[in-house]
């Protein structure tokens, strides 16, 4: 079965459809707000030239959203499938962010749990990987069901906390 990791996924409060090149001035409206990167590993995120290669990578990622709030159309985020591995039936969610003016886990929480019903359609396992002074990512990943089952460097050295939820344990919620 080949995974869809662009389909449009539709929720009450937010829908998800793929990123297009003309969702760039929409989107980094909402990534020019420094206070949603700073307890990223990317704190700078918000400045243009930094998002324009963010921008850049989540098109040629092949599984990148656009969020948009559900009653107004308007965009407040983004976020992506990145690294399905069919054979281990496993794909992570991620570089997830939302405007503030949506934080407080119902615009996050209906965006994970479209995302997660999903990927669990073709995979049995979603990691989230997130920086390890990154708090308040890590409490939403909790919140969704995510178990911390270790740490991962990167190829750059930069270390993550990784998540993750199994088709098993989301079933069982």
């Amino acid at each position: 079965m080949t995974a869809d990791l662009q389909p449009t996924l539709e929720g009450s409060l937010v829908t998800l459809r793929p990123m297009r090149e003309s969702d760039w001035p929409d989107l980094y409206a909402v990534a020019s707000d420094p206070l949603i990167w700073e307890q990223h590993p990317a704190s700078d995120r918000y400045q243009e030239a930094v998002f324009r290669e963010f921008f850049r990578d989540a098109m040629a990622s092949g599984g990148a959203f656009v969020v948009q709030d559900a009653a107004t159309g308007t965009v407040i985020g983004s976020s992506r499938y990145f690294g399905h591995d069919a054979e281990r039936g496993e794909i992570e969610i991620g570089w997830t962010f939302l405007a503030r003016s949506h934080w407080g886990g119902r615009y996050n929480g209906e965006m994970k749990r479209l995302m997660l019903d999903h990927a669990f359609t073709f995979a049995h396992s979603v990691l989230f990987l997130v920086g390890p002074d990154n708090v308040r990512s890590q409490t939403a990943v909790e919140r969704i069901g995510g178990r911390r089952i270790g740490v991962r460097r990167n190829a750059l050295g930069r270390e993550s906390v990784v998540f993750q939820i199994t088709r098993d344990d989301w079933r069982l919620r």
